[in-house]
């Protein structure tokens, strides 16, 4: 597993500026206070990227670890705990093989549907294992993910996006790919920075995630002793998942 590595980490956040994380925050507090049968107070965040989710559940009150893969996003994320005087702790730690530990939490999440980076069985039935592990009895683990009808049905091929920087600007393609026999998404990212002194970068990236259906998910959470409780199109409460739902978001409990 390999992604935004070196300079397209620090490029992330301009990319997904737009993207709704304190809607998004708000939505997981409302499914702890809902589904769990005590007070969620300790959150620990799998994939976290570069910290913004954790940064708005700070913000409603949890005390967050975030941890992910990847040092160059992590890199990002404590600098900008740093800038904020957050009290987000964050750790270098691959969510395949979460450690044994006798911290248990009262919740787990993963977001952005970065549990599709796990593209075999195996590694899913680790990482749910690992999880199960990690939260105290009746802990919830709420994550998202790629909905395999939307992907199969509406996926584009190509894509194409531009963004001003200070600087200059940013394009970059994205060019997918399916195995739609291992259910796998693969994405070559180009991206060109342009300066405005006519100087420009190219960095290039593949990606490769994995999208699921709602009914494998339900047998991965089973085998491993996590109880599926509901499953969200997307953040909204109200409504229902279709072949059109890219993201699906699943609460589940131990």
């Amino acid at each position: 597993m390999s992604s935004y590595v070196g300079r397209h980490a620090e490029l992330y956040d301009l990319f997904y500026a737009d993207k709704t994380y304190p809607a998004e925050a708000e939505f997981v507090g409302r499914c702890f206070k809902k589904f769990s049968d005590r007070e969620t107070r300790t959150v620990l965040e799998l994939a976290c990227g570069t910290g913004r989710h954790a940064f708005e559940l700070e913000k409603l009150g949890y005390d967050i670890t975030a941890t992910d893969y990847s040092p160059d996003m992590l890199q990002v994320a404590q600098q900008r705990a740093r800038e904020s005087d957050s009290k987000v702790r964050f750790a270098k730690i691959d969510m395949r093989t979460l450690p044994a530990s006798a911290t248990e939490y009262d919740a787990a999440i993963c977001l952005f549907d970065s549990i599709g980076y796990l593209q075999t069985n195996d590694a899913l039935s680790e990482m749910f294992a690992g999880v199960w592990h990690c939260l105290r009895p009746g802990g919830l683990f709420i994550f998202e993910f790629w909905h395999d009808a939307a992907m199969l049905g509406g996926y584009s091929p190509q894509r194409f996006r531009r963004w001003p920087a200070a600087n200059g600007e940013v394009l970059r393609l994205s060019e997918t790919t399916l195995d739609r026999q291992r259910n796998l998404a693969k994405v070559d990212y180009t991206i060109h920075e342009l300066k405005k002194d006519g100087s420009y970068s190219t960095l290039r990236e593949t990606q490769t995630n994995r999208y699921f259906s709602i009914a494998e998910m339900r047998t991965f959470l089973s085998d491993t002793k996590l109880e599926p409780l509901r499953f969200f199109s997307g953040f909204h409460e109200e409504e229902s998942i279709s072949a059109d739902t890219w993201h699906v978001v699943a609460v589940a409990r131990k």
